[in-house]
């Protein structure tokens, strides 16, 4: 295991805890996400393994070594894109993101080669060399770059998607699995998990400073024993209609419900949907497998939609 979070625990004054007994394990070569809401303790774990705040208890290792010890290792094995924007007023995209790969000791033909690709693989090839004002998914997506030009041995990407346009989103997801494919274990932090579902490996929920699930995404949904999700859009300003008991576990936010149904009544449940649709009662619905946002919603009770808008999350 290159990365290993051993019963990590934070306690600030006033007995707040950010972390209790976090255990987490991430391979080099593989993308693991870190998914919780709002507040979890999600940001917290990242400064800690960055050596920006100390574990109260626990060790974090890396290769063998104990970076809380060491956080001069840590800082050296990882690259980082956090989750605020980073400042390269008066750069262009090519500047920031090749002075970024020379910090971290990258040679001066290869980090120019890789942040030209990485730059064109994301289509941003007009602000390559143009340093006027950069929208926020513009600044996100060179951010990573930024990150990804001269990848260290971990690479952390705090909500690497934020503000990003779904056309790029698609192309970053692609890079963020290239990174991984290339020997990185990955550690991400992102609330589009129905996204990021197609590119982690493994993930784990945090929820009040612990972790309360953890696996593949296959392992998670198989455990709900949920093996339909059903969902209902409505016009905004419309009621939730009353649900049959076949429906189970409804949760509403305005415009969207979203339930469970067992395989055996998904005949019953497409046609009670179709039916209400055809009354003007819904919009549309869509019935089929469970998602990891139906995990997510099980284990902390708020939905990504939610929980995303709580958080001020694009």
């Amino acid at each position: 295991m290159l990365l290993e979070f051993e019963h990590v625990s934070k306690c600030y004054p006033g007995d707040v805890w950010a972390n209790r007994d976090v255990s987490l394990g991430v391979e080099a070569g593989e993308v693991f996400g870190v998914l919780g809401p709002n507040g979890a303790g999600k940001t917290t774990l990242i400064a800690q393994l960055l050596g920006v705040a100390r574990p109260t208890s626990g060790r974090i290792v890396m290769d063998g070594v104990d970076v809380v010890r060491r956080p001069d290792v840590a800082r050296q094995a990882c690259s980082y894109q956090p989750q605020t924007q980073v400042p390269v007023a008066g750069l262009t995209s090519m500047q920031a993101v090749t002075l970024a790969g020379r910090v971290r000791h990258g040679r001066g033909p290869d980090v120019r080669r890789r942040a030209h690709q990485l730059l064109q693989l994301l289509d941003l090839g007009e602000w390559e060399r143009n340093a006027v004002p950069l929208s926020g998914g513009v600044l996100r997506l060179a951010a990573f770059c930024m990150a990804a030009v001269e990848p260290g041995r971990v690479v952390v990407l705090d909500e690497p998607t934020n503000d990003v346009d779904p056309l790029r989103r698609k192309l970053l997801w692609q890079q963020v699995r290239t990174l991984a494919d290339r020997g990185s274990a990955v550690l991400l932090v992102t609330h589009n998990v129905l996204e990021a579902e197609r590119c982690v490996d493994r993930l784990a929920i945090i929820d009040q400073g612990r972790v309360v699930a953890t696996g593949t995404p296959a392992k998670l949904k198989a455990e709900l024993r949920a093996p339909l999700r059903l969902e209902l859009g409505l016009d905004l300003e419309a009621s939730s209609p009353p649900f049959p008991a076949f429906v189970r576990r409804p949760a509403a936010t305005r415009g969207r419900v979203v339930a469970e149904v067992a395989v055996a009544d998904a005949g019953a449940a497409a046609a009670w949907a179709v039916g209400l649709q055809e009354e003007g009662a819904i919009v549309e619905f869509l019935l089929a497998p469970a998602s990891l946002e139906d995990v997510y919603v099980r284990r902390v009770g708020v939905s990504l939609e939610e929980d995303a808008s709580a958080a001020g999350v694009g």
